[in-house]
């Protein structure tokens, strides 16, 4: 009934929601120990249990909802066991976890249930960051210093590596004088580095107009369905043992990764394209890809698995100049698009009325402005695989430097994504040199604990 009403009737609300999570640890963590992380039962069942209890009066009580879920929950795994021996036999399910069908399933119930979803009206509210308005000397300063850091950063990735080294060389590699195993390393290095900053800033660019547009400080690239329909396209690359080699995994990736943002896309159109709607939507398809992706790579070759597990983590390695080009000119043509944009978008940020009122047509822009940022994390999948938190981070440190104007906003997101690419692949290619760390596991490190400050900032 709400902390209010629970407290007036002398409930502990304290001990009895400390106490209520206690348990639920406990019996999550002797079901791991039993039968392996097993996705979206927790969900699934209560879920099944409400809607049951809307013709059962009895399980409106929690004396009788919280055996009930229980019960559903078993059932739920039963069916999903048995129904994957049937598909597979004995001997295929075998070697296929049973949280598999069960994430499948709970993908399924979260788009169910977003499919219903009604507008949360002014309950949703824009990104909380610090609002105050900034003079133009200060974003400019803001701006230049970002860029100086990127250059930094830039030049030390180039220098850097299991073999460091000079500007001197630097300058001989540029004029074609370099001695073979410095010119071996720039050829390595340089290309890496461009692919990390222009994939970074495409990310960063992604991330910043997807929240505005959804109105939603917790969204990124990844929400799109881009980053699990790319992983389930270059997994079946991989698996099905077809020829081509890296552009065609690249190809089908982005391809995937589209058509998944399509999809979602479509299922949000019923009824407005609400943006609570579309990243519930969102997050449902992508565990279920990503379910779909596990199933594949848990059937496939093991001697290709290490293949498609260090493109999944985000990763530099073996790029060339022209694998930048296609994020290059997509950025070239969404930046200037998306900064004429920019009042429409801050307008998209307050509520979905105040559009309306001055003549901006709320659907017709954020599906817009969502298929630019949708592209632009398709093809930055090409220059450094799935990578994640880039459009979390940069978004959020770009609006507490100049403020929520998404014409301040979009370039600096750009540099400091750039910038958390770039520094994160220096990084992983020095910190255990000669051995290399993907750029996206670098980045988890990092945007994982931001996530984790972003909720504890948001409950004030």
């Amino acid at each position: 009934l709400g902390d209010d009403a629970a407290s007036t009737l002398g409930v502990p609300i304290r001990a009895t929601r400390v106490t209520a999570v206690v348990c639920a640890v406990l019996l999550t963590s002797t079901a791991v120990t039993l039968a392996g992380p097993i996705a979206f039962v927790g969900l699934g069942a209560p879920v099944l249990a409400r809607l049951i209890a809307g013709r059962v009066r009895a399980l409106r009580r929690h004396l009788f909802l919280v055996p009930a879920a229980g019960l559903l929950g078993a059932l739920l795994i039963l069916l999903a066991d048995a129904t994957l021996r049937a598909v597979q036999g004995a001997d295929g399910a075998a070697s296929i976890p049973t949280g598999v069908p069960t994430a499948l399933l709970g993908s399924v119930v979260i788009v169910v249930l977003a499919l219903r979803l009604r507008d949360t009206g002014q309950l949703r509210q824009p990104p909380h960051v610090r609002v105050a308005a900034r003079s133009r000397r200060a974003f400019l300063l803001v701006v230049l210093g970002a860029v100086a850091l990127l250059a930094g950063a830039a030049l030390v990735a180039v220098l850097a590596g299991s073999l460091w080294l000079r500007t001197g060389d630097l300058a001989l590699w540029v004029q074609g004088t370099a001695p073979d195993l410095i010119g071996q390393a720039l050829d390595d290095r340089v290309p890496r580095v461009v692919a990390a900053v222009l994939a970074g800033a495409a990310l960063g660019l992604a991330g910043c107009v997807v929240q505005g547009a959804v109105r939603n400080p917790l969204a990124e690239p990844g929400v799109l369905g881009i980053t699990a329909g790319a992983g389930l396209g270059a997994a079946a690359v991989v698996t099905s043992g077809l020829s081509g080699g890296r552009p065609l995994l690249i190809a089908a990736a982005v391809a995937t990764g589209l058509a998944t943002f399509a999809l979602i896309a479509l299922l949000s159109w019923r009824g407005g394209f609400l943006p609570d709607r579309f990243v519930l939507i969102g997050i449902g398809c992508g565990y279920g890809l990503s379910s779909v992706t596990t199933f594949l790579l848990l059937r496939a070759d093991p001697w290709n698995t290490p293949r498609i597990f260090t493109w999944l983590s985000g990763t530099t390695y073996g790029r060339t100049l022209p694998d930048v080009v296609p994020v290059a000119v997509a950025l070239a043509l969404a930046l200037p698009v998306l900064l004429a944009m920019r009042n429409q978008l801050d307008l998209l940020a307050v509520d979905e009325d105040t559009p309306r009122i001055v003549g901006v047509r709320p659907v017709r822009t954020r599906l817009t402005a969502l298929t630019i940022a949708a592209v632009l994390a398709a093809l930055s999948v090409v220059a450094v695989g799935a990578v994640g938190f880039v459009g979390l981070v940069a978004p959020h440190l770009a609006r507490s430097l100049v403020g929520t104007r998404h014409g301040r906003a979009i370039p600096v997101s750009m540099v400091l994504g750039g910038l958390l690419v770039c520094v994160a692949d220096a990084l992983g290619r020095t910190v255990v040199a000669p051995s290399q760390v993907p750029a996206g596991l670098m980045i988890a490190l990092v945007g994982a604990p931001y996530f984790v400050w972003v909720l504890r900032k948001s409950r004030a």
